[in-house]
């Protein structure tokens, strides 16, 4: 008995200490933040109509305001993305577009251009949460504390650091800290990539990056000599942290961020079905609701491109020079080539897409172990075969009926009926003008049994306790008072739904003394921020006509790819028009620079 209560005592105290941790997920339209609020994420973010780092996917605040009163439904957070740099006509449109947010409820704003916090600090913006976004370049513990010392409520880290570097800014900063734990990889330092513009006028920074760092290039020496002839030499795999998420919720991060604002439904879905899997392992959602899954999520069946955790554990192979395309799951080596087939230990299907050195194609049809494809290029036997596109599992996706509901328990006692929600949120409605039941015990089997049928509603029932003598009521009347009930609680739930709001700011002394075009300062407003910050703005923007000597900086190394760190010899990148793109090393801090 004791060991019983022994053990027991130990569950709950386990529980009781286990940390409330965020799972972020993207969304670039109405529909696709549904699925992700269905699928389990505490919160979304979401672009608005302008200003947000991915131009393509803009959404009405009319289309923002249906998602932020879905989503309080389940106390799940919306986000919205103000995170490029603006000019100064620009930055009044921003304050009253960020007014109209925070008027629908918003409960957050991501933001880059320090022209923003600048209005802050001086009281004229609403008091809506402020996030400093992972493009205001937060590679450092000084650079978070800045933030942290001005009061912004979360700094978004760059993904470039280690568990150890994130455990450090935790345990130093009080601001809240979200990190990636998932999706594609910038190759440069967020906020630090001019390449898209020095080539083409399209802006990372303004939001229309055109990805230049997945197009071939080739690595030469200062002789000429060619080291990699036409390879994906900048394109990164896909980061996947979910082996490190105690880690990191040991650490102290808050949030945990899925990247993929311009991903579609199916891959939100499965995305974020599996983080909510694996989070509610180790750690407390922050949101209400249980998610009823009619899939088994995995991540290799959806879009990736080969996956990497960077540099959470040091330095590894983060790259995939072969393609900057989707390689999707591994299947094996092809065992047998005949004219139009070939053959593989894996099961396919019509309509799979298949990836083979750089090269895809389609599944036509397979005939036992046969499987013909509409195209033969590439396959070859031995070659090493990924599906990335898996035709069953993204049906069974588009058709799942995957659904988020809150719990509820009722209660009927001397003819109060009660609803009381997994949150606290509770109401009542008085049942005593009906008459009384010629068969009890039946009417209250009828009464439990209608109570459980909570339909295409938001909440679904745990118990039904009766106590006592249910009056009589035909079904449909049943019926109706539990969908009165029901409507009753998710209106009390949303007039208790707990809104925060951002704290007062101030200035606080920037690390920096002397700032140059890496700044991204766009406005008049960012420079006054940055002079009552104690920095000097020598240079404005690139955007604003500065010439950048550095058109990248990143972690991402080609001598240690190739095998060359001890290498004396200057190298180059020559993209696929001619260009010439000399590079430096700064071996202490093992970063590379493309320089113009």
């Amino acid at each position: 008995m004791k060991k019983g209560t022994s053990g027991g005592a130990l569950f709950c105290i386990i529980i009781h200490f286990m940390k409330n941790v965020e799972l972020l997920a993207p969304a670039k339209d109405k529909n696709t933040a549904f699925v992700a609020i269905n699928s389990g994420c505490d919160a979304i973010y979401i672009g608005a109509s302008d200003f947000g780092a991915r131009k393509k996917v803009p959404n009405s605040l009319e289309d923002i305001k249906e998602i932020v009163d879905y989503a309080h439904k389940f106390y799940v957070k919306v986000h919205v993305t103000i995170n490029t740099i603006l000019t100064d006509d620009e930055l009044l449109k921003a304050v009253e577009l960020i007014k109209k947010l925070y008027d629908i409820g918003v409960d957050a704003i991501i933001v880059q251009d320090m022209g923003i916090f600048n209005l802050a600090v001086e009281g004229k913006l609403p008091p809506i949460v402020i996030h400093a976004s992972t493009q205001c370049d937060n590679r450092t513990l000084e650079k978070v504390k800045f933030f942290d010392n001005m009061g912004v409520s979360r700094v978004i880290l760059a993904r470039e650091l280690s568990l150890e570097q994130i455990r450090e800014i935790c345990n130093n900063t009080k601001a809240e800290i979200e990190t990636f734990v998932h999706g594609a990889l910038c190759v440069s330092y967020s906020g630090q990539c001019y390449l898209s513009y020095y080539i083409g006028g399209r802006s990372a920074n303004r939001g229309e990056c055109a990805q230049a760092c997945r197009k071939k290039y080739s690595l030469v020496d200062d002789k000429g000599n060619v080291i990699a002839k036409d390879k994906y030499l900048l394109s990164l795999k896909d980061f996947n942290a979910s082996k490190h998420l105690q880690n990191l919720i040991n650490a102290g991060v808050k949030s945990f961020k899925i990247e993929g604002r311009l991903k579609d439904e199916s891959y939100v879905k499965n995305v974020v079905a599996y983080y909510r899997k694996e989070i509610d392992k180790l750690a407390n959602k922050t949101s209400s609701g249980k998610v009823f899954c009619d899939f088994e999520p995995d991540l290799k069946k959806s879009f990736n491109r080969g996956f990497t955790d960077y540099f959470l554990e040091g330095r590894k192979n983060c790259f995939n020079f072969e393609s900057s395309k989707s390689l999707g799951e591994k299947l094996g080596k092809v065992t047998k080539v005949g004219k139009d087939y070939f053959e593989i230990d894996a099961k396919l299907a019509k309509q799979d897409g298949l990836y083979f050195n750089g090269v895809g194609c389609l599944v036509n049809r397979v005939e036992g172990k046969k499987v013909f494809p509409n195209k033969m290029d590439g396959i070859k036997l031995g070659v090493v075969a990924y599906r990335n596109f898996n035709a069953e599992f993204e049906k069974q996706l588009k058709n799942s009926k995957i659904k988020r509901k809150i719990k509820i328990d009722f209660q009927y006692e001397n003819g109060v009926l009660k609803a009381l929600d997994e949150d606290k949120n509770c109401v009542s409605k008085i049942l005593t003008s009906f008459e009384k039941a010629k068969n009890p015990q039946k009417m209250n089997e009828n009464f439990v049994s209608q109570m459980n049928k909570t339909g295409d509603s938001d909440f679904y029932v745990e118990n039904v306790n009766v106590i006592g003598e249910v009056p009589f009521m035909p079904i449909s009347k049943i019926n109706e008072i539990r969908r009165e009930i029901l409507s009753d609680l998710m209106n009390e739930r949303l007039k208790n739904y707990k809104r925060e709001f951002q704290k007062p700011l101030q200035y606080a002394k920037f690390p920096q003394e002397i700032l140059d075009y890496r700044a991204n300062v766009h406005n008049s407003c960012a420079k006054c921020f940055y002079k009552n910050s104690g920095s000097d703005v020598c240079e404005m923007s690139a955007e604003s006509g500065a010439n950048p000597t550095e058109l990248m900086r990143t972690k991402h190394c080609l001598k240690y790819a190739f095998d060359m760190c001890k290498s004396p010899k200057k190298l180059y990148l020559i993209d696929e028009k001619g260009k010439k793109y000399p590079l430096k090393f700064e071996c202490k801090n093992c970063e590379m620079v493309i320089l113009s």
